[in-house]
């Protein structure tokens, strides 16, 4: 027999493999290739395996190449595929997520995916874009429109658009030492605690389930996404002389 790519798991890789086949979700063909994998382990005919897991020969030949050439990792994911160039650039899916969060044009209680895609083709320089696109586009920004509990942009606009592109644009410059970039921005904080009635002779503490607010605070934070940097500042109050107080001790003036 000749056997061009020999499998030998290590028993920690035989664990894993069978105890992502044990439970857990997982897609179906990175299933079918562990099979494949603890198949051919055992010793069993490419044939053989093909057979038991119901995949082609050129899958056995083709996880097994790149378990032996890769590692465990590399032999149970996807392989890229080539496809055409994505339709959406950088700055047209942000604008498609600003678009999906905004109120949908008067007459129409929500979003939908054609509605989507025509009103993206009026703001781009696109002649057509399919509701799949736009589908696909929204699942990997994990968007669901037709939901009521998103937050929501007023109304996009041409000048929406260009104050988001020049954000987009800042962000997306190499970083240099010299023009530091810095976030700043702020939010209220709340504590709360468990109501708790003091232990008497005889008896236990008792918690309630119900929660008391102590009070609230402000959260200032100023970080640099580049270099890892961030400073948190806690004031007892939002007013507009903090912004300015506050950007100074973190050196933003």
């Amino acid at each position: 027999m000749n056997v061009r790519y020999r499998v030998e798991l290590s028993q920690a890789e035989r664990d894993e493999l069978t105890a992502m086949l044990g439970g857990g979700k997982h897609a179906a063909r990175k299933l079918k290739r562990a099979q494949i994998l603890l198949a051919a382990d055992r010793g069993r005919r490419d044939e053989e395996i093909a057979r038991t897991v119901s995949v082609s020969l050129s899958t056995v030949g083709r996880t097994k190449r790149r378990f032996v050439e890769g590692n465990l990792e590399r032999a149970l994911s996807e392989e890229p595929r080539p496809g055409a160039e994505r339709k959406l650039t950088g700055k047209k899916e942000a604008l498609l997520v600003a678009t999906a969060c905004a109120k949908p044009p008067a007459g129409r209680k929500r979003w939908t995916l054609t509605l989507l895609a025509d009103t993206l083709v009026k703001l781009t320089d696109h002649d057509s874009l399919s509701g799949e696109t736009v589908r696909r586009r929204l699942a990997e920004n994990d968007l669901k429109p037709w939901r009521r509990d998103m937050w929501c942009i007023p109304h996009v606009d041409g000048e929406y658009v260009a104050r988001m592109e020049d954000v987009l644009d800042l962000y997306s410059e190499a970083p240099d030492p010299e023009r530091p970039l810095v976030c700043f921005d702020e939010t209220p904080s709340s504590s709360s605690a468990r109501c708790v009635s003091r232990s008497r002779p005889g008896q236990r503490e008792r918690y309630d389930y119900e929660y008391r607010r102590n009070g609230t605070v402000n959260l200032f934070v100023t970080f640099d996404p580049h270099r890892g940097w961030r400073n948190v500042k806690i004031t007892d109050r939002r007013a507009a002389v903090d912004y300015p107080t506050i950007a100074k001790e973190s050196q933003l003036l």
